[in-house]
């Protein structure tokens, strides 16, 4: 058994390699902002607590179920954007642009600087894993 095929270091390559995908993909959302009727992406978040790396639930996803009309006459619940006196042209607070374009500028900047320094955190991670192993093995 190889050093490097520690259950640690690959869960920490594992997330090096799912935030340098993420990197991508949200430089693409951003070199895509002017595309009309683009829709930003984002990956799942990898789960490594299992025996590999399995992908949860999307960010932002939900698994809620409407609620049941029992009446005609009552009022339908218009969750989110579409619902009673909301403002078509706007999604979370923000203004759509009339491309209709979705992607936030500025969210999408928030979660690239939150990427990079989520994965400078692995990365460091996994240098001072393979330091203690070294000084273990008696190489320092």
């Amino acid at each position: 058994m190889s050093v490097t095929d520690l259950p640690i270091l690959g869960m920490l390559r594992t997330r090096m390699q799912w935030h340098q995908t993420r990197q991508k993909l949200l430089a693409e959302n951003v070199a895509n902002a002017d595309l009309p009727g683009f829709k930003p992406r984002d990956l799942a978040s990898p789960d490594l607590g299992r025996s590999g790396p399995v992908l949860s639930q999307p960010q932002g996803a939900t698994t809620s179920s409407s609620l049941a009309v029992t009446n005609v006459s009552h009022i339908a619940f218009g969750g989110g954007p579409d619902g009673p006196g909301a403002d078509p042209r706007r999604v979370k607070g923000f203004e759509i642009r009339p491309s209709g374009n979705g992607v936030n500028l500025e969210e999408e900047m928030m979660k690239a600087g939150d990427n990079q320094a989520d994965y400078q955190m692995a990365a460091s991670l996994y240098q001072k894993s393979l330091d203690t192993i070294k000084i273990a093995i008696g190489k320092r």
